[in-house]
């Protein structure tokens, strides 16, 4: 995908883009990080974070960078950049190489975690650092269950999963917006 990207890219695009992605197999969740973006597990109401955020400060992602040549300042890649683990921004020199060269400071790879799922497990908050730059992990999973309370008092139960979900998911939004967000925010509530 990074590939992909700076194939599409004009030499003067500034983007760049960090990913998560979850996937339900065999009664394992798989959860592929690669940025700052989180996924949250609910398990009878307790919040459990499925991945940890790639920041340059964390002392694992401080080593690597250094080790590729780079260094940290402020929080910041080389002084630019707030992720250790992005798609994109090749714009900013000296963080990521070209092919057939080692890893520069800046990765795409993700990290993988696993969960295996329990029957009291009940759903997942996917989202970027707009949404948890404001609100706590439990914050996040109380405000749903709230939801989805009040939601299951108010409509129909014939209801599908996938509306409850896109509900649950743009009142996390508008709440982190109430809180005074300044970052983009994108959510996604899966049911489990």
């Amino acid at each position: 995908t990074d590939k992909e990207f700076r194939a599409e890219m004009k030499t003067e695009d500034a983007s760049g883009s960090t990913g998560l992605a979850l996937c339900v197999r065999n009664g394992t969740l798989l959860v592929a990080n690669a940025g700052d973006c989180r996924a949250v597990l609910s398990t009878r109401g307790r919040a459990t974070d499925l991945c940890t955020d790639q920041r340059p400060s964390c002392s694992t992602e401080m080593t690597r960078i250094e080790a590729a040549g780079g260094y940290v300042e402020d929080g910041y890649i080389n002084g630019h950049l707030g992720v250790a683990r992005a798609f994109g921004d090749f714009h900013i020199e000296g963080l990521k190489r070209g092919e057939g060269e080692p890893p520069g400071p800046l990765i795409v790879t993700p990290e993988v975690e696993t969960h295996v799922m329990t029957r009291e497990d009940e759903f997942v908050i996917i989202a970027c650092d707009g949404l948890w730059d404001v609100m706590s992990e439990q914050d996040a999973v109380n405000l749903v269950m709230q939801g989805w309370m009040k939601m299951k008092d108010a409509v129909a139960e014939e209801t599908d999963s996938s509306t409850r979900c896109q509900v649950m998911s743009r009142m996390l939004v508008e709440e982190a917006l109430e809180r005074g967000s300044t970052d983009n925010i994108t959510v996604q509530v899966v049911l489990l």
